[in-house]
């Protein structure tokens, strides 16, 4: 894959279905076989999410992306999504920065994820970038580490 050649982040919309299937099953289908269960971003309704307004991409051809919902009191990140061919890139920094920039547009302090805990490398990744660890729970068959960062 080449590089991107846009950097913007943009709402998907219904012609990106194709690429948003794609890029969220390269960047999980690794995980299938070391947490056992498919996990659950590959299943999303992804139609539904761009229908929604809760998908939003980067590059040119896309290959990172994010969903995320905004509650109340925070925004939760439900998937974030890095084509494998473009990881080292930026892509995944470059979209947690539009997460927070989102939550702070929507008026709201905090994002909340969660990530499977078997996922170990999003568990070096987010501290990182500020996020705490708030609890571990099993969900169904997700066992699952949820953080929290909160905005100043």
């Amino acid at each position: 894959m080449a590089p991107t050649r846009e950097e913007q982040i943009r709402q998907a919309v219904t012609a990106d279905l194709p690429v948003v299937r794609a890029v969220t099953d390269a960047a999980y289908r690794p995980y299938v076989e070391r947490i056992g269960v498919v996990p659950q971003p590959m299943e999303a309704d992804h139609a539904a999410d761009v229908a929604a307004g809760k998908v939003f991409v980067t590059g040119d051809p896309v290959v990172g992306l994010v969903v995320l919902e905004a509650f109340a009191d925070h925004l939760f990140l439900d998937s974030i999504a890095v084509h494998p061919d473009a990881h080292g890139s930026g892509v995944g920094r470059r979209l947690l920065r539009f997460v927070d920039a989102r939550a702070r547009a929507l008026g709201l302090c905090e994002v909340r994820l969660y990530t499977n805990a078997m996922m170990r490398e999003n568990q070096r990744i987010y501290p990182k970038y500020g996020y705490d660890v708030v609890e571990r729970r099993v969900d169904g068959p997700y066992d699952r580490v949820h953080y929290r960062k909160r905005l100043l």
